[in-house]
């Protein structure tokens, strides 16, 4: 407990004391004691338990916010004082202090779980400064410095490991509980834990612009973005109150004009008041969504704001990137057919020519023929956008690419029976020269053959859409830039209902657009991408979803919504954290505002005490938060 909470919790326990004697001395010496000293004995307990909730409805007042819960009880208990129900007066403060400090109890316990799974925040990094340890700030880390980290400790910048091998736990951020082997050459992130080596990181962007920092900026927004039964919760609030305060006011001053007994009319208006105070509402749904969005953040994703849960309780239909995003977004070479050479000639010739270009199939290419390239065979390499490349290797004029490009310089080449990218190799006949700089060629060149490309399907994508057919969603469209044939065989692997190929960024752009006037009434179009191409989409979908392991800072700061180890399974997971999120706020709105309109009809009929009255407010206020905190369990 905390200091405020043991305060109240003494205050509870001795106003519960004095309200024993006080009863139980009007019982033995009531009848010759004056009616003002028996309320003399009450205002005691009363004003222990009953004071904060007046001083804070007056100090409410002051600032303008005059209707609410405090103001409520403040009316109903003093006015049971001046009807000369004193005990009742004092049990029904009594009984709403204990309310709140359950329900303060339970808040806190929320928090704290919470607070344990986003605490990455790191305290001091060990930096060498002139050949000494030095401990700092994060903050104070500059970019190149060297961290030393030592077993136990929280990385405290991001930056590339230097020397040691170790294992970093990534609970925090990913949510998964096995730590990932790190060595020499790796990257780590801030906000992590190092399990058992000592490592030194060498620091590559400044900490306010770390993963942990990031985070923690991203975790502070999302408390201030209200979703719509928020906000409906708030204006719902603002208008109930001085309703209620009407209907109080009429309940007891119209059954007196019929001649009904003035402390009887009086009585059932003051319990009225109690029954109808709306802090079951008020606090319970933003309880709820704290808990989804603490649940969210233990299963590794970062929701940023109450808002986007709503959301994702209601998709309806998921647009995805292809690479990166459903595929791992790092290629290798499938096959090679040549013709007319050998397959190590076909492979060396397509390495050469690529040898200066940094576009993933390049990459991919070298990585298949590991033998080290003599740069003095190279004569020279142009890029051809969106062609591929022309090179002069051994003398001879060679053009490596798509098939755009060998239509150009008219090569026979042939479509590849396998799925995936090819790239064509086509070689000018001996002793061409040139016009490889003219726009358009009437010489013919030889084809050679192609090598064929593939990107593979991430682990878990196939899983991840068929959970979220399972959750509801009608429609799963893949958004790619690739070819029809490539983005046919992805979406029948993954079981995605739609593709679009061949897409630049605008045309992902204008398809996510027709999805949202399209989609059902009531649901929510969310787009997942990494890249930086994608923050366009990723700010214009309903909810947009970024993977922030390997994912572009431009598209994080873009998203809605953060998947830290780019799980797409997390995706659905999130999704029916949301749905069960509502379905409980739903529930208790519909259970709070049921209990009291029962309870709010017996009342002028005389069977309602104020007790049950309390229990009307209080009671169903502390259910409903509890309710609220199933969130929390992930099942």
């Amino acid at each position: 407990m905390t200091r405020k909470q043991k305060k109240s919790l003494a205050a509870i326990i001795a106003a519960a004391v004095l309200l024993a004697a006080a009863m139980v001395a009007e019982r033995l010496f009531g009848d010759g004691l004056n009616e003002w000293v028996i309320r003399g004995i009450f205002i005691v307990p009363y004003l222990i338990v009953g004071f904060p909730v007046i001083r804070k409805a007056a100090v409410n007042i002051v600032h303008g916010q005059v209707f609410d819960e405090n103001l409520l009880m403040t009316i109903a208990t003093a006015g049971a004082f001046v009807m000369g129900e004193c005990d009742e007066a004092v049990i029904v403060m009594l009984l709403y202090q204990i309310g709140e400090l359950l329900e303060s109890v339970a808040v806190g316990k929320t928090r704290r779980s919470v607070a344990a799974i986003t605490d990455i925040r790191p305290d001091r990094a060990n930096v060498i400064r002139n050949g000494e340890t030095v401990e700092v700030s994060p903050n104070e880390v500059a970019v190149g410095e060297t961290v030393i980290v030592r077993p136990g400790d929280r990385i405290p910048v991001d930056g590339i490991i230097t020397e040691g091998s170790t294992a970093i736990n990534t609970v925090a951020l990913t949510g998964e509980s096995v730590p990932r082997d790190a060595a020499p050459g790796d990257r780590v992130v801030s906000g992590t834990v190092n399990v058992s080596g000592v490592i030194s990181v060498r620091s590559d962007r400044p900490y306010d612009d770390s993963t942990a920092a990031r985070i923690l900026r991203l975790i502070e927004e999302s408390a201030s973005r209200k979703a719509k039964t928020e906000g409906f919760i708030t204006r719902f609030a603002k208008y109930y109150t001085p309703i209620v305060l009407i209907l109080a006011v009429l309940l007891a001053v119209v059954p007196i004009l019929f001649g009904n007994p003035v402390k009887e009319s009086v009585l059932y208006a003051l319990n009225l008041l109690v029954i109808s105070c709306p802090c079951a509402i008020v606090i319970s749904v933003p309880m709820a969504f704290f808990s989804a969005l603490g649940a969210s953040s233990k299963s590794g994703v970062l929701v940023k704001g109450s808002g986007y849960i709503e959301a994702l309780a209601k998709l309806d239909t998921v647009m995805m990137d292809k690479t990166g995003t459903l595929t791992e977004g790092s290629f290798r070479v499938t096959a090679v057919h040549p013709e007319h050479v050998s397959e190590k000639e076909l492979l060396e010739i397509a390495v050469m020519a690529e040898s200066f270009s940094t576009h993933p199939i390049s990459a991919s290419l070298k990585l298949a023929y590991p033998e080290e390239i003599d740069g003095s065979r190279i004569g020279f390499v142009n890029e051809l956008p969106g062609m591929g490349v022309e090179a002069c290797i051994d003398g001879r004029i060679v053009y490596v690419g798509n098939s755009r490009l060998m239509e150009k310089y008219h090569a026979g080449w042939h479509e590849c029976s396998l799925h995936g990218t090819t790239v064509h190799v086509a070689i000018m006949p001996c002793g061409h020269t040139g016009h490889h700089d003219a726009p358009s060629c009437d010489c013919v060149a030889e084809y050679m053959g192609h090598i064929l490309v593939t990107d593979s399907v991430k682990a878990g994508s196939a899983e991840a859409i068929k959970a979220l057919s399972g959750i509801g969603v009608r429609r799963t469209v893949m958004l790619t830039g690739d070819t029809d044939e490539i983005a046919a065989d992805v979406s029948s692997q993954l079981g995605i209902t739609e593709y679009r190929a061949g897409l630049l960024p605008e045309g992902k752009v204008k398809e996510l657009e027709k999805a949202l006037s399209e989609k059902k009434k009531g649901g929510a179009v969310a787009f997942v991408g990494d890249g930086i191409n994608d923050a366009p989409v990723l700010s214009r979908a309903d909810v947009g979803v970024a993977m922030g392991g390997i994912g572009s800072d431009a598209a994080i700061e873009a998203a809605d919504v953060v998947i830290m180890d780019d799980d797409l399974r997390k995706l659905p997971k999130v999704a029916r954290i949301s749905k069960k999120a509502l379905r409980i706020i739903w529930e208790n709105i519909i259970f709070a505002l049921g209990f009291k309109a029962v309870i709010a009809v017996l009342s002028p009929f005389g069977l309602c005490p104020m007790w049950l009255a309390v229990f009307a407010d209080v009671g169903v206020m502390l259910l409903a938060v509890l309710n609220s905190l199933r969130v929390l369990k992930n099942d």
